[in-house]
């Protein structure tokens, strides 16, 4: 939720409400007081992305494996000091609160214009203050502390109230957080994460009970101060006349300070002066435009009170288990799975499967696309066929009837879309011969032969089971890539030969670069038609993962995470050298198994492309003056760029990442934020050939494909 101007008002003109302390300290009092248990700190997760998001590169699609160092430095700062956390992560968003869901999702489609007209003016990434959190990173955040060893729980209500109960409930040292809303809850002590000094662990707490000292309150008080100052569940707009008259009902003494302020201590003064009761509220309702449904400001103090506590305004507060609720209200047939998949979410696993079989509704928040790109529509549109795939394996087919099968309210952001009403999308079944597997063997069953089902039914969601065979050969996070490079190719038109290549040269450097190289590549411009391709395949690793779960996991998650497949400065350098010319070897940076591996790659991309008419051109998108100048004054040799490689003959493995760090290699030699001569050997135009006339080997199990392609012509050496 969150109280517009309340953090401000107690930080600047309640000095006594914010009090400097060190969690070190306060661990250490809690141990020597409570010696059989651990000093625990509840984490609002979704509050603290932005303060975990410390890599200055983001307008690329994201630094993941920086973004992982960032958490890991967190994490470790705490352990040593003896404190454990826990992280709670906002698993719905309640329907009285989507309205202004909606209107932030509206309001940030205005930012990200700003952000595409700013780097097509400057060719450079915008300051901080247009600072945009790459999408996605909710989902990645959960996989990945989860595989630092952290625990995850994904809420069944609001977040910050199961993060104010949890505290509560488990007598947590605090919660760490940024959010008005905790100033309110009735609850352990909140410090701030945007003040946290991770070195010292020194932050900011802030104390209710001076609060309500400052303001003449009681604690009781603060839940109706919050819904009257205005709220997630009741708009500011809502209340504005109600404020007003308090404002003329208790003049200031202190005239100096800023609106806000006076809005907030007025308010305060008329509560103060109210009978605690449900008579009390009853003058509140009184004052409120006669329009106001009075039933939200009931429901708003509800939501501030927390298990086993009552509010005097009120005489009743709502009852009920809200697992078990859901379980009752589901949309999907089949129990036995919906409890699993509940098992799995409070866990922090399968949220966005659990919502589309709980509720029927599933939604997608903004990401980096350029409404003016007319090439490429918008993002949800593009993995929406997809997606009904996916509807089908978890909600039935309905007998594949267009008729009977299922449909599910989404809720996604794209150009264009007023988010008015939900898109009503309907379930498509998998074209499988003999038949989709069902969701109870995909989940559960343990014959032999259930994982190749698994398989099939994950490639068939992309429309290519008929290669599910060469893609399963592949190591596991390069069979994703390809499968969802070949999704993209044909869905987007515009897509070229060369962006595949990008896409495919950052994936193969990427396992052999720390977290430092990375952060220390230096690209001479910004393409904003390189950020727009970026986010379109971030949003479709959440497609991927998405239709892991829902497929009974095939793949182990962690291979498919960004850290694994994507880094948006790497994938940005590979952009502006696949269509500046650059060689093969130097986008490769000399390393000769990778340069094999490519090519092998490219095929079966061209090869799966190609039977569904897809042909790729070869074609060089112009760049921006500073890349081409560069380019042309650039003629030292890429001899004397780069220093010999001696691995050219080991095989370069793609670990399976249990966990985020291993088999992460040493800084290499390659200076890879240096560009290369522009070379007499380049990738011309004609660099790819096809040879349509053979057809490709069929298997017994699929029956004859369509023709295939081949390389008649290779890259020079």
């Amino acid at each position: 939720m969150g109280i517009k101007g309340l953090q401000s008002f107690v930080q600047n003109s309640c000095s006594n409400v914010c009090s400097t302390v060190n969690l070190r300290t306060l661990a250490a009092r809690h141990k020597s007081s409570n010696p059989e248990s651990s000093p625990t700190i509840v984490v609002d997760a979704m509050g603290c992305l932005r303060t975990w998001y410390t890599p200055n590169d983001w307008v690329h699609g994201g630094q993941w494996k920086e973004y992982l160092c960032s958490l890991q430095t967190f994490i470790s700062a705490f352990q040593a000091a003896g404190i454990r956390l826990v992280f709670i992560f906002d698993g719905v968003i309640e329907k009285t609160k989507r309205e202004e869901w909606v209107k932030r999702r509206l309001r940030d489609n205005n930012e990200i214009s700003k952000i595409f007209d700013f780097i097509k003016a400057n060719g450079q990434q915008p300051g901080r203050n247009m600072f945009f959190i790459p999408s996605g990173i909710s989902t990645f955040t959960k996989s990945a502390l989860k595989s630092l060893g952290q625990e995850v729980i994904l809420s069944h209500v609001e977040g910050d109230y199961e993060v104010a109960a949890y505290g509560l409930q488990h007598q947590c040292l605090g919660i760490l957080g940024e959010d008005s809303d905790y100033l309110i809850f009735n609850t352990v002590p909140y410090f701030s994460v945007s003040k946290l000094c991770l070195a010292s662990l020194e932050t900011i707490m802030y104390l209710r009970e001076n609060l309500c000292r400052e303001l003449s309150l009681r604690l009781s008080d603060l839940p109706l101060l919050a819904c009257l100052l205005g709220n997630d569940v009741i708009p500011e707009n809502m209340v504005a006349c109600f404020q007003r008259k308090c404002m003329a009902s208790y003049p200031l003494r202190n005239s100096d300070q800023n609106r806000r302020a006076q809005v907030i201590r007025a308010v305060a003064a008329f509560i103060s002066n109210l009978q605690h009761s449900q008579h009390g509220l009853s003058q509140v309702e009184c004052m409120l435009p006669h329009w106001f449904d009075k039933t939200l400001l009931q429901k708003g103090i509800a939501l501030y009170i927390l298990p086993q506590q009552n509010s005097p305004w009120l005489s009743e507060l709502p009852q009920g288990n809200a697992e078990r609720n859901i379980i009752e209200s589901v949309v999907c047939p089949y129990k036995d799975i919906v409890q699993t998949a509940l098992s799995k979410r409070c866990k922090g696993e399968m949220a966005g499967v659990c919502k589309i079989l709980l509720t029927g509704e599933t939604d997608c928040s903004n990401t980096l696309e350029d409404e003016h790109d007319s090439e490429i529509m918008g993002q949800a549109l593009i993995y929406r066929p997809v997606r009904q795939h996916v509807y089908a394996i978890l909600l039935g087919n309905g007998n594949a009837s267009p008729d009977t099968c299922p449909v599910v309210k989404e809720w996604y952001v794209y150009p264009g879309n007023r988010l008015l009403q939900p898109d009503i999308v309907q379930a498509v079944p998998l074209s499988i011969a003999g038949g989709a597997p069902s969701i109870r063997n995909l989940w559960m069953a343990n014959s032999p032969d259930i994982q190749s089902e698994r398989f099939y039914a994950y490639f068939a969601c992309f429309q290519i089971e008929n290669f599910t065979d060469e893609l399963k050969a592949l190591e596991p996070c390069l069979a994703a890539v390809c499968c969802l490079l070949i999704y993209i190719a044909v869905q987007v038109v515009s897509v070229s030969q060369k962006d595949v290549e990008a896409f495919l040269a950052q994936v193969l450097c990427l396992p052999g670069k720390s977290a430092g190289q990375l952060k220390s590549l230096q690209l001479l411009q910004v393409e904003s038609r390189a950020v727009h391709l970026a986010f379109l395949f971030l949003r479709g690793i959440n497609t991927v993962l998405l239709v892991n779960s829902a497929c009974g996991s095939p793949f182990n998650k962690m291979d498919l995470m960004p850290w694994n497949t994507f880094d948006g400065k790497l994938f940005h350098q590979k952009y502006l050298q696949c269509h500046g010319g650059s060689s093969l070897e130097e986008i490769l940076e000399g390393n000769e198994p990778l340069i094999l591996l490519f090519k092998k790659l490219m095929k079966i991309v061209c090869d799966v492309c190609a039977t569904k008419n897809r042909i790729l051109q070869d074609t060089k998108r112009r760049l921006g003056r500073s890349f081409a100048g560069h380019q042309q004054q650039a003629r030292f040799s890429h001899q004397n760029q780069h220093r010999p490689y001696h691995g050219r003959n080991q095989r370069h493995h793609f670990p399976r990442h249990d966990h985020p760090f291993e088999g992460e290699r040493p800084e290499t030699e390659f200076h890879t934020g240096q560009w290369a001569e522009e070379r007499q050997e380049r990738w011309d135009d004609d660099s790819y050939a096809y040879d349509r006339s053979h057809p490709g080997q069929a298997s017994r199990r699929r029956g004859h494909r369509g023709k295939g392609s081949q390389y008649l012509k290779r890259w020079p050496r």
